[in-house]
């Protein structure tokens, strides 16, 4: 990732935070969970995992700093990396794992995540109204969101010569672009162009619909400079790539290093993608962990996550408070929540996720 604005969030929302746990104090959980309402969180220890450079530099200081909770962030690398992590151990040592939304969904199923305490977490009163209505989670009852988008091409206008506006120009593209091009490897990404470009869904498990996306996507290959879920910004910036396949908020990195560069969602469609907080069944710092997620969605943290990140959050009070000239320099910042679930959460399906696996197995062993 490019270098982030590392400006500290101070005591961003220490105030509001703190009345929040006044209010909460007394009884407990009153869903048969052992939450104990009342506990001294001060004498709790947090471990976090969260993906590098997705958060505040001073994050767990601030945290500690309003709620007398030591706190440790650890870094992971994927969602693959950290669920691995949570299901190899009966006690991996983390309380709150940031996890995308299907990957959330999964470890609900497998029982492995602690029910949210709402009244340890009145900061969701912040959130969109949608952002409880999401696919993987109704009502988030395991998870709350952290920041959500969207995918698409990411590409410069003055290296492809036109505006793309399909999958199409991506999957079959002109011959001069041939060699200039990247696609996401991550399980789900690899195969969503090739899915809605024949108008199936990204969540489908109908054999023949993957057979497809698979056929077309061993005819991409040969054209692609490469596969890339890191980097592919810093390809568009320097050249060597004039067209990617690019989360919005990864396309913002590019844009801040060449405001030329632009994002656009393919006429057929996208996901909607969320990355989310979650408290670990096995943790014995359960309050802690509600008042961790609480924190974050304070919109002065959120804010915060907004500018420096540069993705969108769940966060009403956040988003409506951005700098519109911020949106001006980063569009895809301004993506409403309505263009957003016109797009298709992408799901947990259980053991048919493994089809996805296989199918990108195969698409990228092959030569």
């Amino acid at each position: 990732m490019p270098t982030m604005r590392r400006i500290s969030i101070a005591a961003a929302g220490t105030a509001a935070f703190a009345l929040a746990l006044t209010s909460c104090a007394g009884g407990d959980g009153g869903d048969g969970s052992d939450i104990d309402r009342t506990a001294d969180i001060s004498e709790q220890t947090l471990t976090v995992s969260i993906w590098a450079d997705y958060y505040p530099e001073d994050l767990a200081e601030q945290f500690e700093a309003a709620t007398g909770v030591k706190t440790t962030i650890v870094n992971h690398t994927t969602n693959e990396d950290v669920v691995a992590k949570l299901t190899a151990s009966s006690d991996p040592g983390i309380d709150v794992a940031f996890v995308s939304g299907q990957y959330a969904q999964a470890l609900a199923e497998q029982g492995l995540l602690q029910e949210l305490d709402k009244e340890l977490v009145p900061n969701e009163s912040n959130l969109y109204p949608e952002a409880l209505e999401l696919d993987y989670d109704p009502g988030n009852v395991y998870s709350e969101p952290y920041a959500w988008g969207t995918t698409g091409l990411c590409y410069r206008p003055d290296l492809t010569g036109y505006d793309p506006t399909s999958w199409n120009d991506l999957l079959n593209p002109k011959p001069e672009l041939e060699g200039k091009t990247t696609m996401l490897s991550t399980d789900r990404w690899l195969s969503m162009p090739a899915l809605k470009a024949e108008g199936h869904s990204l969540n489908t498990t109908d054999d023949a619909e993957l057979d497809e996306a698979k056929a077309q996507l061993l005819e991409t290959k040969p054209t692609l400079l490469a596969y890339d879920d890191t980097t592919f910004y810093s390809k568009l910036v320097s050249g060597e790539a004039a067209l990617v396949e690019a989360w919005d908020g990864w396309c913002n990195y590019g844009i801040a290093e060449n405001p030329d560069i632009t994002f656009v969602v393919p006429e057929e469609g996208a996901d909607l993608w969320v990355d989310t907080m979650t408290v670990l069944k096995g943790s014995e710092n359960k309050e802690a962990a509600m008042a961790f997620i609480n924190y974050i969605l304070d919109p002065e943290v959120q804010t915060w996550v907004a500018e420096n990140i540069l993705y969108k959050v769940p966060n009403q009070v956040a988003m409506e408070a951005l700098d519109p000239s911020l949106i001006e320099a980063y569009p895809t910042l301004g993506i409403t929540v309505d263009e957003l679930f016109e797009q298709e959460v992408i799901v947990d399906l259980g053991e048919d996720s493994l089809k996805y696996v296989d199918l990108n197995a195969e698409v990228l062993a092959t030569n």
